[in-house]
């Protein structure tokens, strides 16, 4: 197994992975807190880092069924959230791409 690589954010508000305390995502890259996830709310990213995805599986959310991918922290292999790779609702299509991650699992630094 090849060395991990870590990426380290810059900025004042920074979300971590709760359990490694690895850099996951930066406050300015939230589109909305007006998520729900597994663990209580959610908030809706544009870009997170030092993650990897699972397999595609197929959710039905209280908006509608997705195609959906489990993000997991790259370091500890902890499940943040997921990311939306189809949307088949015509509204929620502009999900795709986007990432979830649960705040129940991360920590703030910089607040």
């Amino acid at each position: 197994m090849g060395r991990l690589f870590i990426e380290s954010l810059s900025g004042t508000k920074i979300f971590k992975c709760k359990f490694c305390k690895v850099d996951s995502a930066s406050h300015s890259d939230i589109i909305s807190k007006n998520f729900q996830g597994r663990f209580g709310r959610a908030y809706l990213f544009r870009n997170v880092v030092n993650i990897s995805l699972g397999c595609n599986e197929e959710r039905l959310f209280s908006t509608g069924l997705h195609t959906v991918k489990d993000v997991n922290c790259s370091s500890c292999q902890q499940i943040l959230g997921w990311r939306y790779e189809k949307a088949y609702e015509e509204s929620e299509r502009y999900k795709e791409g986007m990432y979830i991650l649960e705040r129940e699992r991360m920590l703030k630094e910089g607040w």
